[in-house]
């Protein structure tokens, strides 16, 4: 008799999770933590969301690669659809960048100072020709490596694979590393000047997706010394690859744009 139960469509119909309420309930919590502590409440709260939010982020994504690699649920068709996902999560990521690019150039084209110069006078900026360039070309670099490593898994190359993903994620550290040395030795903060706001909510914003995205390759370096990813079966790579060009991709407009456009004071009064 045949199993009445025996799967007949190329779908996966996911199994019960608890993942997904435990997720909500933990930002809801960070939420509240993280507004208590503006206030001048303990930060604990905010720090058992965050600690209980990241620990449910890694076991709901540890099952989705056990059903992907190990159970087999990911068939051509699925994977279709996760690259659709992954499309709208990217065009989502593109909608928050236009945000602070808007914020950006309303005050720089229409500058509300009493002088309605931009900069604004006082604002010593950043030498866009110094360590944002060298940013820029590691992201460059990076985008290179991310290229190889995902050419080497489509033949079958997995030392390539290895090395490849090994130098995009050391890039991802470098570029890390000298914005932070940057933010320290900038002459100007957060607060205190609508320059800086912008500069920092834009820039700052991209440099948490560099993070995210180094944590999403070095997953995938992971996986990839497991022993995971064939040559026509590698989605999380070649997602995590989509989002490492995406990031590079908002840099180049950000250096031009921010640092060289935006601090070379030519920026005329607009009225």
């Amino acid at each position: 008799m045949a199993d009445v139960h025996a799967k007949d469509h190329d779908y996966h119909l996911v199994d019960p999770s608890p993942w997904p309420i435990l997720c909500s309930g933990s930002a809801l919590i960070s939420a509240i933590g993280g507004i208590t502590w503006m206030h001048g409440g303990p930060w604990a709260i905010f720090a058992v969301g965050i600690i209980a939010l990241l620990y449910c982020m890694f076991a709901w994504w540890r099952d989705v690669v056990n059903e992907a690699e190990h159970q087999g649920h990911h068939t051509p068709v699925v994977q279709i659809h996760l690259r659709y996902g992954m499309i709208l999560f990217i065009a989502s990521e593109v909608m928050f960048f236009v945000a602070w690019f808007w914020a950006f150039f309303d005050t720089a084209l229409f500058p509300k100072n009493l002088a309605h110069i931009w900069p604004p006078e006082g604002i010593e900026t950043l030498d866009p020709w110094h360590l944002p360039l060298i940013n820029t070309l590691i992201l460059l670099l990076s985008g290179t490596t991310v290229t190889w490593a995902h050419h080497a898994i489509v033949h079958g190359d997995r030392k390539g694979l290895a090395q490849g993903l090994i130098c995009t994620v050391v890039l991802g550290a470098c570029f890390s590393a000298i914005q932070a040395y940057e933010y320290h030795h900038a002459t100007f903060a957060f607060a205190g000047s609508i320059y800086g706001s912008t500069f920092y909510m834009a820039t700052g914003f991209h440099g948490f997706h560099v993070l995210v995205g180094t944590l999403f390759l070095l997953v995938c370096l992971i996986r990839a010394l497991k022993g995971h990813f064939t040559s026509d079966h590698h989605f999380g790579l070649e997602a995590a690859a989509w989002y490492w060009h995406f990031v590079d991709v908002v840099w180049l407009f950000l250096f031009a744009c921010i640092y060289v456009w935006g601090s070379s004071g030519s920026s005329a009064a607009m009225n």
